[in-house]
């Protein structure tokens, strides 16, 4: 048996982001029980994009810029990211100085999310004109801010210093809002694939895990005052907030979106971060 076949009794090896970005889809498994019908992982973005490229998940989400390193090997899940279409709230660029001023000053990346810092960069060059020294360091914004001018966050923490950042007066660029003015563009963060390998062989399997994923969606979005409720127990965030956030976010792939990834892609080629441009493919579905 190869690494790439699933080795659980036929359950689909399935991942997922443990942040709140993807609350609202985690809480619409659970209502449902779909989560009886596979072999969930729950880990970070960056764990779990290196675990379908490793062929140790089947299907699950990716960050858009490793999907696009690994195309050939990948096929998208019709209808489902992570992105939005202005505001993101919790990918943001936050700075103690104006942003044409940060040519080879330190910039902070507070993750290795490698789409959420190549936009960051490819916008300070193309917008700003300018190529700061960047770093990575852990995700807290104060010390990030003693040894650099600005800091990239992602996540929690970015979401966080929307809100907290303005009143220690600093500057927060919210990178969705900063893509969408830049390219009129919705940006997709993240996508969710199968390994080409696995829907060839388990085109059902896949068109299970699709349904399930976008009714969980879908119920998810019908309820987010609830979940919103529930998630406030437990979060730094009050319900309204929190709300507000689920909002924002935009779950769906449709032909805009797809366009924002063909962009994206384009640009990152132009970039030298990825090695050609990319069309996407979807798995049938």
């Amino acid at each position: 048996m190869t690494g790439h076949e699933s080795t659980n009794g036929g359950r689909p090896r399935v991942g997922h982001i443990q942040f709140l970005n993807c609350l609202p889809i985690y809480w619409g498994l659970v209502q449902s029980g779909a989560l009886l019908d596979v072999e969930l992982t729950k880990d970070t973005p960056d764990h779990l994009n290196e675990l379908l490229v490793g062929g140790q998940l089947d299907i699950g989400p990716i960050s858009l810029v490793e999907y696009l390193r690994h195309a050939d090997e990948l096929v998208l899940l019709p209808d489902l990211a992570v992105g939005s279409d202005g505001p993101v709230l919790s990918v943001n660029l936050v700075s103690q100085v104006p942003l044409e001023h940060l040519d080879g000053r330190r910039v902070a990346l507070g993750s290795t999310s490698r789409t959420s810092v190549l936009l960051a960069q490819m916008w300070l060059r193309e917008v700003y004109g300018v190529n700061p020294e960047y770093f990575v360091c852990p995700p807290d914004l104060t010390t990030m801010l003693l040894e650099a001018d600005a800091a990239v966050l992602i996540g929690d923490t970015a979401l966080r210093a929307t809100y907290d950042a303005p009143r220690r007066g600093l500057a927060v660029h919210d990178l969705g809002s900063a893509w969408r003015e830049w390219t009129g563009l919705p940006m997709v963060f993240a996508v969710w694939a199968a390994r080409r390998d696995f829907a060839d062989s388990n085109p059902g399997l896949v068109k299970d895990v699709h349904a399930s994923f976008v009714a969980s969606r879908d119920e998810a979005l019908r309820h987010v005052a609830q979940i919103a409720a529930q998630a406030a127990r437990w979060e730094v965030f009050d319900a309204d907030t929190l709300s507000h956030y689920f909002r924002t976010l935009d779950f769906s792939l449709g032909d805009r979106q797809i366009d924002g990834v063909i962009e994206f892609a384009r640009r990152a080629a132009l970039a030298g971060a990825i090695d050609a441009p990319v069309t996407p493919t979807f798995a049938e579905i």
